[in-house]
């Protein structure tokens, strides 16, 4: 990442949305540290819609409808769930102002929740901003095998019924790398991220009903 400025005012919504369409966003060093930091990182991470890899064994696990999706259901469970300690993450980004801020976008319609319940409980899934059509992913969680995969498989498949252009990951990591993640330069990023804000896409096109099967046809086209 490069330079970042601590945010020394109080952020709004709508400024916050005015950075995504600038190619940064806010981030802590922890969640007990109440200040915020702006990110232009110098590698984007991105994940190309139309080259989304799902490994076979996760696509077995997404056709058997192994959990049940719910988009926007309870954003408040899966902002804390991403806030929380899990496997491999000792820490988080994710302080009292950031669960603010998104809560607040949540409610006004540009943060989104892809969740993954089982036997009626929460067991995984992801939150991310939307800006036109472009979708910012910001965290997952999982509790149980596969739950985050799964949203994400589902997200994905949402975002290309919706016409939705850019799909940011912010950073690469291994775990994004397997369905295909890509790091671009900032100037390539541009390149993708101005078209993508400017234009029309629908985050609730595909019904909020779909089963495994129509997810995995629907990632597997290409527009």
């Amino acid at each position: 990442m490069t330079g970042s400025d601590e945010i020394i005012f109080e952020l709004t919504p709508q400024v916050l949305l005015k950075a995504y369409a600038c190619g940064i966003f806010p981030m802590a060093e922890s969640a007990d540290d109440p200040g915020l930091f702006w990110i232009e990182p110098e590698a984007r991470g991105i994940l190309p819609l139309d080259e989304f890899h799902i490994p076979r064994r996760l696509a077995r696990t997404v056709r058997c409808d192994a959990f049940e999706i719910r988009i926007d259901h309870d954003f408040e469970a899966v902002i804390a769930g991403c806030a929380g300690k899990g496997p491999g993450r000792v820490k988080t980004w994710i302080n009292a102002r950031i669960r603010r801020l998104y809560t607040e976008l949540f409610e006004l319609g540009h943060c989104h929740t892809v969740e993954a319940w089982q036997d009626g409980k929460l067991v995984g899934g992801l939150y991310g901003v939307r800006l036109g059509a472009a979708f910012f992913g910001e965290s997952m969680f999982s509790h149980e095998r596969d739950a985050s995969k799964v949203a994400l498989v589902h997200l994905v498949a949402r975002l290309k019924v919706g016409g939705f252009r850019l799909l940011d990951t912010q950073f690469t990591t291994e775990h994004l790398r397997q369905f295909g993640a890509i790091d671009v330069d900032r100037r390539r990023y541009h390149l993708l991220l101005e078209p993508a804000i400017e234009a029309d896409a629908d985050f609730y096109r595909l019904g909020g009903g779909a089963t495994g099967e129509e997810v995995l046809q629907s990632v597997s086209q290409t527009s």
